[in-house]
């Protein structure tokens, strides 16, 4: 069955970085879009960053852009999440999910995820503080 497995995360100073890794098992990237999401208690979860299968279009949201960036691997199954000059307002829990099939055609697919997607991994906690 489709799993997801996140790693990577851990307690970096304001400024520095970090790199999430997120193993998947039965899902073809090539086929299947995938992104990573964040959670603070209390809050919403909100998209941090989403890669589309299709065409390889990355979207961010507006606080990350410029700092983050995603890539994967198709071959080994990896998708990461390099996160460059970190902000304390970066402190959360990060997940990786899985969108469903066709769920990509929408252009907004990243930013309102909800109900599109088909399987969350479990999360890896990322603190960022001085």
């Amino acid at each position: 069955q489709v799993q997801l497995v996140e790693s990577g995360g851990g307690l970096a100073q304001p400024g520095g970085s970090l790199r999430l890794s997120c193993t998947v098992s039965y899902v073809n990237l090539d086929y299947y879009g995938i992104g990573w999401f964040r959670q603070v208690p209390g809050k919403e979860r909100e998209e941090v960053s989403c890669i589309s299968s299709i065409d390889g279009t990355t979207y961010y949201r507006d606080s990350v852009k410029g700092r983050f960036t995603i890539s994967k691997d198709n071959v080994r199954k990896v998708v990461y999440l390099q996160m460059d000059n970190l902000k304390p307002e970066d402190t959360a829990v990060y997940y990786c999910a899985t969108f469903h099939a066709g769920a990509e055609y929408r252009s907004d697919f990243c930013a309102n995820f909800d109900g599109y997607i088909h399987h969350w991994g479990k999360g890896t906690l990322v603190t960022v503080s001085s």
